[in-house]
């Protein structure tokens, strides 16, 4: 005889309609012992400015091109791009099981901040409201060109950042990429069968339901999504209909700054350290679409952060999630209520102050 189904208890399968898969959820294996690989602690004593650090300002990159002495963001072609704008065309006479097509476009990176030693959740609210106004602004700019604008963040060594100035790339394409080409798909299928954006209803579905919700405001929603696959995957989503990022009034980049440093801040608290993750815009897709009906579209943000247990263990996506399909040990429920109950004061904060005896140290965000 079979007991009765409890989802923080019993393994079972759930669907991601972004992605058309399921996630396979093991909640009961986070009570196996950890004997695995153990990773470094991140650096927690960043200089405010290197002169080795080729991101600061007024620094020389490896290209030999300066810095500008900037005070606020800061954009500049990436010096090894990926993409480059003109690429030569391959040709297509080529045997099917050997295809391949151009590939063009631009490759920047973005400085949030001319501090090494700030994070996003750190950085004064007008500060980070400027991030999402450039990022908006990129979009617009290269978005009359390429097809799609990538923005994305890896912040930590886990995530392969080789540098810990706070910064972001920006990929613009002529092509759409796996990850958005397999969403517009699933999201315009969504629409046509049931006339409203997926992730429009999925936002109020989360929150009426409240229990996968992490922080939200009268204009936006974080939530660890019902199909997450990695431990402490948020997304954030705004609560009207949104395509893009440049679409956003002032009022609802004003409320974006804020519930990012809260759910950053969360982030952070949880295991007391600068928490790292891969962050990355979605939207509706630009260039030739931009006059094409992107009704199906919804604006959102993904976060995959890999820490599972500690600041010290990770997710690896191994064996079973490279053959057969994406699994996870604590259900997307549980993580939720952890980060959900965390402090809403960032821990350096709070050290700070108690180092400073009540006053925030001198110089300090």
């Amino acid at each position: 005889m079979f007991c009765t189904f409890r989802k923080c208890y019993h393994q079972h399968l759930r669907y991601n309609p972004l992605r058309d898969t399921w996630v396979l959820v093991s909640a009961h294996r986070m009570k196996r012992p950890w004997a695995g690989q153990v990773e470094k602690p991140p650096e927690e004593h960043t200089p405010r400015y290197d002169p080795r650090n080729p991101l600061c300002p007024g620094n020389t990159r490896a290209n030999g091109e300066v810095n500008s002495d900037y005070d606020s963001t800061f954009l500049f072609e990436n010096d090894f791009p990926a993409l480059q704008p003109d690429a030569p065309d391959p040709g297509s006479d080529q045997h099917p099981l050997f295809q391949s097509k151009v590939a063009r476009g631009v490759c920047k990176v973005m400085c949030f901040h001319p501090w090494s030693d700030v994070t996003l959740s750190l950085m004064k609210k007008q500060e980070v409201v400027k991030v999402i106004d450039k990022w908006a602004e990129l979009i617009e700019e290269l978005g009359t060109t390429y097809l799609w604008v990538q923005i994305f963040e890896n912040k930590g060594a886990m995530m392969g950042c080789s540098n810990p100035h706070p910064h972001c790339q920006v990929w613009a394409s002529n092509f759409l990429p796996n990850e958005p080409a397999l969403s517009d798909r699933c999201q315009r299928a969504y629409y046509q069968k049931h006339g409203e954006p997926l992730l429009l209803q999925y936002a109020k579905q989360e929150a009426e339901k409240k229990e996968r919700v992490v922080v939200e405001t009268s204009d936006w929603l974080a939530v660890v999504p019902y199909w997450a696959t990695w431990p402490y995957q948020t997304l954030l989503l705004p609560r009207r209909h949104v395509l893009r990022i440049n679409d956003l009034t002032t009022e609802e980049r004003e409320g974006l700054a804020d519930i990012m440093k809260q759910l950053l801040t969360k982030y952070d608290n949880l295991f007391e350290i600068s928490f790292p993750y891969s962050m990355g815009w979605h939207g509706a897709p630009t260039g030739p679409h931009l006059n094409k009906d992107n009704s199906h579209w919804q604006l959102h943000a993904h976060y995959y952060p890999p820490l599972l247990r500690s600041a010290t263990v990770k997710k690896f996506m191994v064996g079973y999630e490279m053959l057969a399909q994406d699994q996870r040990d604590l259900t997307p429920e549980q993580a939720a209520e952890k980060l959900r109950n965390l402090p809403e004061e960032h821990y350096k904060t709070r050290e700070n102050l108690e180092k400073g005896g009540g006053k925030e140290k001198d110089g300090e965000k």
